[in-house]
């Protein structure tokens, strides 16, 4: 017998969302895996806010808001709070329940602010890393770093003279004018760079991002963003290394591109007890370039190891431009670009250890 159709569904619903989520829905075991590091954060959350006054929002339902934002590439704020209103499986991972409100979508915008100064995304990771299931599939002897270009919220009309000159037309026709970050600051994102990733590419106002990543499962363990220079991404690295040179019990190893063949780079992390597995660049000609990795390195199997271990740094850039939100930032200045550049990290170290564990 044919059934009658009805518009509309029941008034009242006694499903439970956890009820409606497959059993086998990989965000299944993210959010396990989530719930319990945002437990082990509670002390760090209550002293970031005050101990009076009208309770505000969880900041674990703050923060597993805006993992969902990562995980599935959602554009802004508005645009998830607006999807959150009638997804289950998104209130089901936040922990709402279906009768509950989103918030307003300004409600990140001073928030993120009171997480950036707690410095809680660089504590999320740090506890996620030293989870008792996570910990023994990190490695504490063989890295590899790389640094990608995150495109800033500015555009190239921003980017003007720091004495004012010239801005009879708002910056619209700046064809044939000599331009240079000594000289030029964009008037929207100060914090940015107008930087060329290779010769022959269009320079843009972007920022630098930088990645430790450990060899043995390709997890991201350590992130900065910098300004985008030339020297950037070797002062980066050194930054980063050092700590882990100061964890390890031994020496350490690190694989590196081209970009990192300078002698003055490759003497410091020498002197810190790491032992530079970086690419050599030779170059003949008018230059006559001469590579600072010798035979000393490159005999041994572990160098050819790392080179070849190396090439994963680059799905943790491609899966956060892809997927994430790496490719082009919608946030202005420095701090709050570091803050979702983190975040990008720690999404695509959750997407991966359920599968690491599993297996």
């Amino acid at each position: 017998m044919r059934g009658a159709f009805v518009d509309q569904g029941g008034l009242f619903s006694y499903v439970m969302p956890e009820a409606r989520i497959p059993k086998n829905h990989p965000l299944r075991k993210v959010r396990e895996l989530v719930r319990e590091v945002l437990g082990e954060l509670n002390r760090s959350f209550g002293q970031l806010y005050a101990h009076e006054g009208r309770p505000s929002i969880p900041p674990e339902q703050l923060l597993s808001a805006l993992l969902l934002q990562v995980f599935f590439g959602i554009r802004s704020e508005r645009q998830l709070m607006e999807q959150l209103d009638y997804n289950l499986l998104y209130r089901w991972f936040v922990g709402l329940s279906p009768d509950d409100p989103v918030w307003d979508p300004t409600t990140f915008t001073k928030n993120r602010d009171r997480l950036q100064s707690g410095d809680v995304f660089a504590k999320f990771m740090g506890k996620l890393l030293t989870h008792p299931q996570v910990k023994p599939l990190l490695s504490d002897e063989h890295f590899s770093v790389d640094g990608t270009l995150i495109e800033a919220w500015a555009s190239q009309k921003s980017f003007r003279p720091k004495d004012g000159s010239g801005d009879d037309d708002g910056g619209a026709n700046f064809h044939g004018q000599k331009r240079k970050n000594d000289t030029h600051a964009s008037i929207t994102d100060p914090d940015s760079r107008l930087y060329r990733k290779a010769a022959g590419r269009e320079a843009r106002l972007s920022y630098l991002g930088h990645v430790t990543m450990e060899n043995r499962h390709g997890l991201a363990v350590a992130g900065i963003v910098t300004h985008a220079t030339g020297t950037a991404e070797r002062e980066a690295s050194e930054k980063m290394l050092k700590s882990k040179a100061k964890a390890a019990s031994r020496c350490i190893t690190v694989g590196e591109d081209k970009a990192y063949d300078v002698a003055d780079h490759v003497a410091k992390l020498r002197a810190m007890r790491i032992t530079p597995h970086v690419a050599q660049y030779n170059s003949a000609g008018t230059c006559n370039r001469q590579s600072a990795i010798d035979r000393r390195t490159t005999r041994h199997d572990g160098y050819a190891m790392s080179q070849s271990c190396r090439a994963m740094i680059e799905c943790i850039f491609g899966w956060g431009k892809q997927h994430g939100t790496m490719r082009k930032t919608k946030h202005r200045g420095i701090a709050r670009v570091a803050a979702d550049f983190m975040l990008n990290l720690i999404a695509y170290n959750l997407i991966r250890i359920p599968k690491l564990i599993a297996a």
